[in-house]
């Protein structure tokens, strides 16, 4: 956080905080226990706290820079299956939408697919308004692609990993993401190609890892 005083009239202070992550929610709580604190620390004056925030783009691997329409690509990974890593991922990103974020959700998991199930879009089907990108579906807010609406729900996936790799990498190039905050990708579990080349690739901010406090979570 930034913080700047500015002396104002009648001996009153006007402090203004600036935050890099969304605060839609947070930030009149916070303007108003600083405001508390700080009054008559300045004199007789009043104190006068704002709040605003902007987020940034974070730095990213070495050699790659962002990509278009999104300022931070964020990992949701977990090495073990059901330890609730899709379900962690979706509600990260409903609380940074609720904060004022502009969020999307790649569900990455080629073979198993859950995010449509989990925003209410199951069934949907995406558009493309020049036959080579895809518009993303939006619920809750939230821009999401995902390779569930385009293969149907009783379709298996049946596919190698270098099919797999190119369906990510289509997913995420091909998506006309629309000016998000970050872009939250819901990963498969493990460590196999499409991470690889999400590690390799694509331009990430940061990582999640999910787990659970059972053995069978952690062992590889």
């Amino acid at each position: 956080a930034v913080l700047q005083i500015e002396p104002s009239q009648g001996g009153n202070a006007r402090v203004i905080v600036g935050l890099t992550l969304p605060a839609d929610r947070y930030g009149p709580v916070l303007a108003a226990k600083l405001g508390e604190l700080l009054d008559g620390r300045f004199g007789d004056g009043r104190c006068t706290v704002e709040v605003h925030w902007d987020i940034p783009t974070a730095p990213v691997q070495s050699g790659k820079s962002p990509l278009p329409g999104v300022r931070n690509v964020i990992a949701v990974a977990s090495g073990k299956g059901g330890v609730g890593k899709s379900t962690t991922a979706v509600n990260l990103a409903l609380a940074l939408a609720a904060e004022g974020a502009s969020v999307g959700i790649l569900d990455a998991d080629i073979y198993g697919p859950s995010q449509p199930t989990m925003l209410g879009l199951a069934g949907r089907r995406p558009t493309s308004p020049d036959g080579r990108s895809l518009e993303p579906m939006v619920a809750h807010r939230l821009q999401c692609m995902s390779m569930g609406f385009l293969v149907g729900e009783d379709q298996p996936v049946i596919w190698r990993g270098p099919m797999a790799t190119q369906a990510l990498n289509q997913l995420l190039g091909q998506t006309r993401w629309n000016d998000l905050d970050y872009l939250l990708v819901d990963m498969p579990p493990g460590t196999g190609d499409i991470q690889l080349t999400l590690a390799q690739q694509v331009p990430v901010s940061g990582a999640v890892i999910i787990t659970t406090p059972q053995d069978i979570a952690l062992i590889r």
